[in-house]
């Protein structure tokens, strides 16, 4: 087992909390906002790094003393999806963050994961000439990507 960082050529690999959450999709926004007030999510050149899972099905059944009281049938949620983001390995940050993860979503037991990992950080090399970079490629992400944010 790798219980430290170590570094390539390319890139180093840091030790991080993985923190992960469970939502409704429409709770995304809101429960993100609350994070990055926290911790910008800072990875390199870029902030606000996370990822969402496509929307998935959740399935629980309230029983005595949930907030929707006891309840005999097995209830589905579809559009439910998984959020993940890096933080450092920090505990005073990571309660913080589950704190603000907790207040902004609209569950009484909201689903909230964090675990140790190596995560990779590029040292930031020369990259004009790597012919598999996206800015070296003839593919044009960012118009694809702005039409796709403006049809959401």
């Amino acid at each position: 087992m790798i219980d430290s960082g170590f570094e390539t050529k390319s890139v180093r690999m840091e030790l991080l909390l993985l923190v992960s959450f469970q939502a409704p999709a429409a709770d995304v926004d809101r429960i993100m906002e609350a994070v990055t007030a926290i911790s910008p999510l800072g990875m390199g050149n870029y902030d606000s790094n996370a990822f969402q899972s496509a929307g998935g099905i959740e399935r629980y059944r309230p029983l005595e003393g949930a907030a929707a009281g006891a309840e005999t049938v097995l209830r589905e949620r579809p559009g439910t999806v998984e959020v993940s983001f890096e933080l450092p390995d920090d505990q005073r940050l990571a309660e913080r963050v589950v704190e603000a993860i907790y207040q902004a979503h609209s569950y009484q037991e909201p689903v909230i994961r964090i675990q140790p990992l190596l995560a990779s950080r590029s040292k930031g090399l020369d990259d004009r000439s790597n012919p598999n970079r996206w800015w070296n490629t003839t593919g044009d992400w960012k118009k694809a990507a702005v039409s796709i944010r403006e049809d959401a």
